[in-house]
């Protein structure tokens, strides 16, 4: 029998001061029984800095969620969709091989990765030139450290405070505050 997923839910409260977007979420979160609690916390933070384009992009009217995850390769860690259908952004952390992200690419306006391995300068050394006629791709890293310590914060109900300053991240709740400054490879 194939184990189930993991619910978690997390309110999100976010100021983003640099797009000034102010906004509470309610989220579900599905961690896949093979997923990590880092990987898991990198889809969440990944969300808080791109949440502003709800507003943005969509003007409010739009859908910001996770996706399907490692439950289904096709679909992406975290979408926006607009009122349409038409996917905005399609968001995927880890470290995915340049054919998914050439299809994501021609599925939305634009595509971002958050890498956060120890090992993803690996990964980016040996597949930087295959994304490099990617224009609606861009490659993120977050520190390694920055990730495991997101860990901390990771419990079934969440209340978490995010604060976008300068393009940091700080993600915040009474377990404590981890400050994530993420670096733009691509």
């Amino acid at each position: 029998m194939a184990l189930k997923s993991t619910i978690f839910k997390a309110n999100l409260q976010i100021a983003d001061i640099d797009h000034g977007y102010y906004a509470d979420h309610q989220l579900t979160l599905a961690r896949h029984p093979s997923e990590t609690d880092e990987r898991m916390m990198v889809r969440l933070a990944a969300l808080a800095l791109n949440a502003w384009q709800l507003q943005a992009l969509c003007q409010g009217d739009g859908t910001l969620a996770f996706g399907a995850g490692l439950s289904d390769p096709d679909d992406p860690d975290i979408s926006l969709t607009d009122f349409t259908g038409r996917k905005r952004l399609w968001i995927e952390v880890g470290q995915p091989e340049d054919k998914p992200l050439a299809k994501a690419a021609s599925k939305a306006d634009a595509v971002l990765v958050y890498a956060f391995h120890h090992a993803a300068e690996v990964w980016w050394k040996g597949i930087e030139n295959k994304l490099t006629r990617q224009d609606r791709l861009q490659v993120w890293r977050l520190p390694s450290e920055s990730a495991q310590q997101l860990v901390q914060l990771a419990e079934r109900s969440m209340q978490l405070q995010a604060t976008v300053q300068e393009g940091a991240l700080t993600l915040g709740s009474e377990r404590g505050s981890v400050h994530v400054e993420p670096l733009r490879w691509k």
